[in-house]
């Protein structure tokens, strides 16, 4: 095993920003937790969205997290990860209007990725993430699945692992990861992220 000594202050590169990554994992089919039904609440499969419709909501909801990676990638290959058979992509939807996404790739099976889950911000704290995850563990604990996983890090809402241990899920595996800073990229507003401040 690395042997690493945190006790050593390490400067980062300006204009970069450092992440903790958190993954866990569910081995075991979760007893259904009952959420009642929501009014108006309704998750909506969304077939190989196009790609700037993909964005468009992946922005509302990651913005104030540097979501960043989904960015980076060009239309083509995009495309051919949310064209993917394996690759399923839902919308909740409030009363019509989209109000989170997830996506779920089988393409490893047995093991099943959790790969995006996320609300906007005016949909956080409502109880739609409660439900979104009950949703989401119905749909991916389908036959031959034998683990369901996903990750989360420091940039991420300061409650997500607590949500995900409350959902039946296991921290496994912990990662540094440094990633050059999405606003100083132009792929994100400048304003994003206040609480990260921009070393440049």
């Amino acid at each position: 095993m690395t042997q690493i000594d945190f006790t050593v202050p390490t400067d980062l590169p300006n204009g970069h920003v450092p992440a903790i990554v958190t993954y866990l994992e569910m081995r075991t089919r979760p007893v259904p937790s009952g959420t009642p039904a929501r009014p108006g609440l309704a998750l909506a499969r969304v077939p190989a969205p196009a790609p700037e419709t993909f964005r468009t909501l992946y922005r509302r909801i990651g913005t104030d997290y540097l979501w960043s990676d989904r960015l980076r990638l060009d239309d083509a290959a995009l495309s051919a990860i949310l064209g993917d058979p394996a690759v399923e992509f839902y919308v909740p939807e409030q009363d019509g209007a989209p109000v989170g996404m997830l996506e779920l790739d089988f393409r490893n099976l047995p093991d099943v990725e959790i790969a995006f889950f996320g609300l906007v911000p005016e949909a956080v704290g409502a109880g739609t993430g409660r439900w979104l995850m009950d949703r989401a563990l119905e749909i991916a604990w389908r036959e031959g699945v034998n683990r369901v996983w996903l990750h989360t890090c420091t940039l991420d809402h300061p409650s997500a692992i607590r949500f995900y241990r409350s959902s039946g899920f296991v921290p496994y595996r912990r990662t540094l990861e440094v990633v050059t800073d999405p606003r100083l990229d132009g792929l994100l507003p400048m304003d994003a992220a206040p609480q990260i401040p921009v070393i440049e």
